[in-house]
C-alpha cells in the first residue's frame, strides 16, 4: 500500500487462512523527495504527463517488487508459497465523478519482478458500477473488527481520513471524512522543512483561527451526504493558499489544521454514527498524540483508541485489507459495499496478473 501520504510504501505478508488475519512480517520502504515531489506533479495536468505516469509507474513496480524480498526474508519464505501480492498502486486522480481513479504502478511488471500472481486496479469495476471507487477498507473492516453489541467506528487517518460505522446488528457504512494528515505534511514542509509534525507538537505550539477555521469548514465537501470519497484533486496546498490572508503565524495555521483535521472526523461520526461508543484510530495520523487528545476531547461520549489496542497493527492495516481484497477477487467473491461506495450491486473487484 502506498496512499495519499507518499511517504512510501508499507508491505506486509499475511496468513488469512483463519479468521482473523495473522501478520507474519512487515517491511516499509520510503520515498525519497525526487519521488515524491514527481507524484504531487502527476497531480495536476503539465508537459508529457502521460509518459512521466508510465515511466514512474515502472519506477514504483521495481519498488513494490523491492520491498517483496525483505518480507519473504523475515518469515523465511519464497515466492512460491504466496498466493498473491494485492497492490494498490499509487493515486494520481480520483475523479468518479467523470467515471475514473487512476492508480500507477504497472501490476504486469511487478508479477514478473516478483513471479508472483498480482491484483490490481481494485478501484475501477465499483466506479463502473456507479460507485466511488472508495473507501475499500470497509468490507475489511466489518470482516475483522466488527463488535457483535459495541458500536465501533475506525478512522484511518492517512493523507486523507475515512470512517468505517460498525453499528451492531445492522449495516456497515463509511466514508471519505476530508483531510487527514496531508495538508499538515505539506504546510510542516514548507515551513519547517520537515514532512510531518511530529506528534503534533508543532500545532500544539499555535493557536486555532477561528476565522480561517470555519471558511475551511465552508468547503461543499463536508456538507455532502455519503457516499463520498476525497483525494489530492481537491484537498492541496493550492487549496489552503486560496483560504489565507498571507499574514497568518505559521504556526496558528498548523494548529487550525490539526483542528480541521480533527473537526471533519468529529462531525462525521456525530452527524452518521449516532451511538457510537468505541473510535478506533489506524494511519499515520493515530500517532500523533495532540490530535488524538483532540478527537478524544470532540468525542467525550467515546473512548478514542488505536486499532493495536484490538492486536491489528494501525499502521499496516490497510495494506492488509488490501491483501484480504485480493484474496476476495481470486476467490471470485465481491468486496466492495454498495451502501459504502454508492455502486449500484455487489462487485468482485481487482484485475489478476497470474504467473505460471
Amino acid at each position: 500500500m502506498s496512499g495519499t501520504s507518499l511517504d512510501g510504501i508499507d508491505a506486509v505478508l499475511v496468513d488469512l487462512s483463519q479468521p482473523k488475519p495473522l501478520q507474519l512480517a512487515k517491511y516499509y520502504l520510503p520515498f525519497d523527495d525526487t519521488l515524491k515531489n514527481a507524484l504531487l506533479a502527476l497531480h495536476l495536468p503539465s508537459h508529457n504527463e502521460l509518459h512521466q505516469a508510465q515511466a514512474i509507474g515502472n519506477q514504483l513496480a521495481r519498488m513494490y517488487a523491492a520491498a517483496v524480498a525483505p518480507l519473504l526474508a523475515q518469515a523465511k519464505s519464497s515466492n512460491k508459497e504466496v498466493k498473491a501480492v494485492g497492490c494498490h498502486g499509487q493515486t494520481i486522480r480520483h475523479c468518479p465523478g467523470l467515471g475514473y481513479s487512476l492508480q500507477i504502478g504497472n501490476a504486469a511488471l511487478l508479477a514478473e519482478l516478483t513471479g508472483i500472481t498480482v491484483v490490481s486496479d481494485f478501484r475501477s469495476r465499483d466506479i463502473a458500477a456507479g460507485g466511488q471507487g472508495a473507501p475499500l477498507v470497509p468490507a475489511f473492516h466489518d470482516h475483522v473488527l466488527r463488535h457483535p453489541d459495541i458500536h465501533r467506528v475506525i478512522v484511518n487517518i492517512g493523507g486523507i481520513s475515512n470512517l468505517t460505522s460498525l453499528p451492531p446488528r445492522a449495516a456497515t457504512s463509511g466514508f471519505d471524512c476530508g483531510p487527514g494528515n496531508l495538508l499538515m505534511d505539506a504546510w510542516c514542509m514548507q515551513h519547517m522543512g520537515k514532512p510531518y509534525d511530529n506528534n503534533g507538537a508543532w500545532a500544539a505550539s499555535g493557536k486555532v483561527l477561528p476565522a480561517l477555521l470555519e471558511q475551511m469548514l465552508t468547503e461543499p465537501f463536508f456538507a455532502l451526504p455519503p457516499p463520498k470519497s476525497s483525494g489530492r484533486d481537491l484537498f492541496n496546498i493550492a487549496w489552503l493558499q486560496s483560504k489565507l490572508q498571507g499574514n497568518e503565524v505559521a504556526a496558528n495555521v498548523q494548529a487550525t489544521l490539526l483542528e480541521l483535521t480533527c473537526r471533519s472526523i468529529a462531525l462525521a461520526i456525530q452527524n452518521h454514527c449516532p451511538g457510537a461508543k468505541e473510535i478506533y484510530l489506524c494511519g499515520g495520523g493515530a500517532h500523533n498524540q495532540t490530535l488524538h487528545n483532540r478527537l478524544a476531547a470532540l468525542l467525550p461520549d467515546s473512548s478514542v483508541k488505536t486499532t493495536n489496542t484490538l492486536g491489528m497493527d494501525g499502521d499496516y492495516l490497510e495494506a492488509i485489507a488490501f491483501a484480504w481484497l485480493a484474496q476476495q477477487a481470486l476467490h471470485g467473491k465481491p468486496a466492495n459495499l454498495p451502501l459504502v461506495t454508492g455502486a449500484k450491486h455487489p462487485c468482485i473487484l481487482g484485475a489478476v496478473y497470474r504467473n505460471l
